[in-house]
């Protein structure tokens, strides 16, 4: 039982003493009118204390109800939160190991990069990758021995002139490491750096023309490949000095983009010499060919004197049917100067 309910039934009790003593002291009469009032206050009392009881009741349930909504509501949107936040916790787990699996990727390629032999053998596959997707077979050889003694790593097939054409893959790439490792704002250790990568570049490009540039058996230049475009333009955008003595020892420094281009001249060239090999061959057929339309064009004349002379005996035999036409049609108005025949009677 709550509070207010409790509160009137003391003002009720409390009221009845008062009236059980008042009746005392009065008499009869005028009891039984009190006792009558008393019961008539009591009903009323008990109504008022039904009605808000039921009131309270009501309230209760409807509070009841609204705090069951909110807290079903509550409940949904805690459960959706947990839902999302299990939801990002598995994608921030997955970013995780990818982001791993990119950093073991990255040491592994430092590591690569870091080894001489291991880079020497990273730059000839993106250089095998290049060539083997642009040449045809015939067009090239890796790891070719030249009369000198000397092994390059892809040797480029071509006729005389040029002739065959040496590509190097194995690029000095601790001087830029060096180089793209000076902290911003030291200039003693930026010099030193570009410095050393001036010298190794170029004792690079002077071994390329002393073991790859053979008189009488390869072209008179050969190709530098760096296995990165940024160090392609480092290289033109930093040390044209540099890429100008690459110019004058005929050693051409190509990056993966320029290497594609270069691969695409030649075989357009190798297309082209083709070419001129079989002209023998394509003049002779084109002779056979013209002799070919020769004898169709005398072919030709010949079924066109044979539709004339077909043309004019179709119109000697017209003319003949006409004739014959003609002359039938004058044997029918001949008048002989017979009777017509009798009709026969009817019957």
């Amino acid at each position: 039982m709550d509070t207010l309910t409790i509160v009137l039934l003391a003002a009720i009790a409390l009221l009845v003493l008062v009236l059980v003593l008042a009746l005392t002291r009065r008499g009869s009469s005028e009891a039984e009118t009190m006792r009558q009032q008393l019961a008539l206050a009591l009903s009323q009392q008990a109504e008022t204390v039904q009605r808000v009881e039921r009131s309270l009741r009501e309230q209760e349930q409807a509070l009841s109800k609204v705090v069951e909504e909110r807290l079903d509501r509550t409940e949904k949107a805690t459960g959706q939160i947990v839902t999302d936040l299990r939801e990002r916790l598995v994608r921030i787990d997955e970013a995780q190991k990818k982001i791993g699996e990119l950093s073991t990727q990255v040491v592994s390629l430092q590591e690569v990069l870091s080894n001489k032999q291991a880079r020497g053998a990273f730059g000839e596959v993106q250089l095998n990758d290049l060539v083997q997707n642009a040449l045809p077979p015939s067009a090239y050889e890796f790891q070719s021995t030249l009369s000198s003694g000397a092994r390059v790593d892809c040797l480029l097939k071509l006729p005389n002139p040029p002739g065959p054409i040496a590509i190097d893959a194995k690029f000095p790439l601790e001087s830029y490491s060096a180089l793209r490792a000076v902290a911003a704002g030291d200039t003693a250790a930026l010099v030193i750096a570009q410095r050393s990568f001036q010298q190794a570049i170029r004792k690079h490009i002077g071994d390329i023309r002393a073991k790859y540039i053979v008189s009488g058996e390869t072209a008179e230049s050969a190709l530098m490949f760096l296995p990165s475009e940024a160090v392609y333009a480092e290289l033109h955008a930093n040390f044209t000095g540099l890429v100008e003595e690459s110019y004058k020892a005929r050693v051409w420094i190509v990056s993966p983009t320029t290497m594609m281009a270069t691969l695409n001249t030649v075989r357009a060239v190798l297309k082209d010499v083709r070419m001129r090999e079989q002209a023998g061959e394509i003049q002779k057929t084109v002779g056979l060919l013209l002799d070919d339309v020769k004898r169709l064009d005398e072919r030709v004349e010949k079924l066109k004197s044979h539709f004339a002379m077909t043309e004019k005996d179709l119109k000697e035999v017209d003319i003949s049917a006409d004739r014959i036409t003609k002359r039938g049609q004058r044997i029918l108005d001949v008048d002989l100067g017979e009777e017509p025949a009798a009709l026969p009677p009817k019957l």
